[in-house]
């Protein structure tokens, strides 16, 4: 039954492979860099991403730290930005300090991340720096440069073996509003996801449940959390507008 669930994992996500997603912006181009500032969000510290005039993975992109902020609300904005004086679009991304284990990852989001134009990526997931294809945990928005492709994404990759083996699935969002609550819950076993309209847990406001197959290899490692808002291959967006997204909170609780 594994190896059933396995090849029908690969069919889902040989789109992205297609575009070139998980080669050139999911697989080997995560890695952290070192940060010049640190913000504080969510009772946490975290690292920003900021590179100046070097690109870097995923994309690649430039990365700046003033599209990153929190607000005097305590709520952390995200913003694609293009710089007036050299054309270039600031990419987004923060990762934090503290690691994290087996329990429920929730983060409260605000915006339209269903509503993305096709090159713009908004993730929020664990990662391992160093390993890439291996011990990672996502949600992405993304239609990966195709207008047509679903818009939603969950990827597990395994603690090891093939990077390809990694389980994917994909999905149609649409919101019902500006508000919508991400939950994935990590065991020794498996990920489940679910995600929620509305800042709320309530079963009502729940869609898109999914839970990796029996016997897939889930990372048992603790791991830095991060988020970030790019370009998929470094293009600029489509529309050529600005892009900004506000995460209200991010809540780890351990089992």
């Amino acid at each position: 039954m594994y190896f059933i669930a396995v090849i029908a994992m690969l069919s889902i996500s040989c789109k992205k492979d297609q575009a070139t997603a998980y080669n050139t912006g999911q697989q080997t181009d995560k890695k952290s860099v070192a940060a010049v500032s640190t913000i504080f969000f969510s009772g946490l510290t975290w690292n920003v991403k900021d590179l100046g005039n070097t690109t870097v993975g995923p994309g690649p992109n430039y990365w700046s730290g003033n599209s990153v902020w929190v607000d005097a609300q305590g709520f952390l904005h995200l913003k694609l930005k293009k710089d007036p004086a050299t054309g270039r679009w600031n990419c987004a991304e923060i990762y934090s300090q503290q690691k994290f284990g087996y329990g429920s990852y929730v983060w409260q989001i605000e915006g339209r991340p269903d509503q993305l134009d096709p090159n713009l990526v908004f993730g929020l997931f664990n990662y391992k720096d160093g390993d890439d294809g291996h011990h990672e945990v996502d949600i992405e928005f993304a239609r990966w440069g195709n207008s047509q492709w679903p818009n939603f994404n969950y990827t597990v990759y395994p603690a090891y073996g093939n990077p390809d083996t990694r389980d994917s699935k994909t999905y149609e969002l649409a919101l019902n509003g500006t508000y919508s609550t991400y939950k994935f819950t990590r065991t020794n076993q498996q990920v489940a996801y679910k995600s929620y309209h509305g800042h709320t847990q309530n079963e009502a406001n729940a869609f898109y449940s999914y839970n990796t197959p029996a016997g897939f290899p889930v990372s048992t490692e603790a791991l830095p959390v991060h988020m970030n808002l790019w370009l998929f291959s470094g293009h600029a967006p489509i529309n050529g507008q600005e892009v900004e997204m506000i995460i209200h909170s991010f809540k780890f609780t351990p089992q």
